[in-house]
């Protein structure tokens, strides 16, 4: 029997299968509001049988998207556009999700296609944050230290976010705290020179984390799913590790964290990565094994074998794919049939359906 297409279940949130639309930013907004690109990105992966859709990394404050082009809930008035997202994402039998962000140092960028460097403040850009004034890129300015007030007010930012997550009908939170924005700043020792509480330490570095998941748990409902995406290494030496992650993991474990999404990278510059087919699944497999937590796969995971064999294997509970969707909304009806699977199509598509 095909674990990829069987219903999988956290808490009360059933899921149609276990593959899920990993957050990928588009840069197709306007002051922070979703429109009909959005609408038809996530809701065509809905229609295409994912399990689970997430949105792109949804920024918490105005200084904490990458990209003036970026999506966001840091206002009300956004709310009404993601509510018919969720809604129709809903009405197709998936579960929706929102990822929530801030850049921290990584902030004030250009989006990919317009050069993707920083941006002047002169042009339109805005002064970043960090736990240090280390700025990602040697030559870019120096990013903001935060103080414990600014910290703070990130931390109800966040909790105002999952507010308006679940007034726009949202079952499921993702906190970015991966590839180099600012929780993961806090969390590597390479960007978090601080002296202070959140700073030394591994619990002082992983405190922001923490109040962040508190802050938004006093209002998100516990039926809800509540996810972390970690990178498991910083491929860097001196930095953030996979022992660190199991640590953490173990830690979000007690605080009521569902699952870990498994990622890598990002903090830093220049670093190697091992680029291969399915390269991060063992940072998944290793958590789930040693810190007894949910974990989700993702990276170069792009066929329906390879990703039923990570779940046949227990390496992961969870595929998370991203460019495989990109190229092919359809996946997951596309690896029923080659699985051998029967699975509902869209009754308007029922026409089209293989046949076995």
């Amino acid at each position: 029997m095909s674990k990829l297409l069987s219903p999988f279940t956290i808490k009360h949130l059933k899921f149609r299968n276990r593959i899920a639309v990993s957050p990928m930013c588009e840069y197709s907004s306007d002051d922070g509001f979703a429109n009909d690109w959005h609408l038809v990105h996530l809701g065509s992966r809905a229609v295409g049988g994912a399990g689970l859709v997430i949105t792109e990394a949804t920024a918490v404050s105005p200084e904490g998207r990458i990209s003036p082009d970026d999506l966001g809930i840091w206002k009300d008035d956004h709310i009404e556009k993601l509510k018919g997202i969720c809604s129709f994402v809903h009405e197709q039998g998936a579960i929706m999700g929102i990822q929530l962000a801030h850049a921290g140092r990584k902030a004030s960028c250009s989006s990919p296609w317009k050069g993707g460097k920083q941006i002047e403040i002169d042009d339109g850009g805005w002064q970043t944050l960090a736990p240090s004034g280390i700025p990602f890129h040697p030559g870019e300015r120096k990013p903001l230290e935060l103080t414990v007030d600014g910290i703070k007010a990130i931390i109800r930012d966040f909790g105002s976010a999952a507010q308006r997550a679940l007034m726009a009908g949202f079952r499921l939170i993702e906190i970015h705290a991966a590839h180099g924005y600012l929780i993961h700043e806090f969390l590597s020792p390479l960007s978090n020179h601080r002296t202070d509480a959140y700073g030394g330490n591994f619990e002082n570095r992983a405190r922001l984390l923490y109040e962040i998941i508190e802050s938004i748990q006093k209002l998100w409902p516990e039926r809800n799913g509540l996810f972390v995406r970690i990178s498991a290494t910083d491929w860097a030496e001196g930095g953030w590790g996979p022992d660190d992650s199991v640590q953490l993991a173990k830690a979000l474990l007690t605080k009521g964290v569902d699952l870990i999404d498994c990622s890598s990278g990002g903090l830093v510059p220049g670093v190697k990565i091992p680029l291969a087919p399915g390269y991060q699944v063992p940072f998944a497999e290793r958590i789930k094994k040693e810190a007894g937590i949910l974990t989700g796969a993702v990276g170069l995971i792009t066929e329906a074998r390879q990703a039923e064999e990570i779940l046949q294997k227990a390496q992961a509970d969870l595929i998370i794919m991203a460019r495989e969707l990109l190229r092919d909304h359809y996946f997951p009806l596309h690896a029923a049939h080659q699985l051998g699977i029967d699975v509902t199509w869209p009754r308007q598509y029922e026409r089209a359906k293989p046949r076995f």
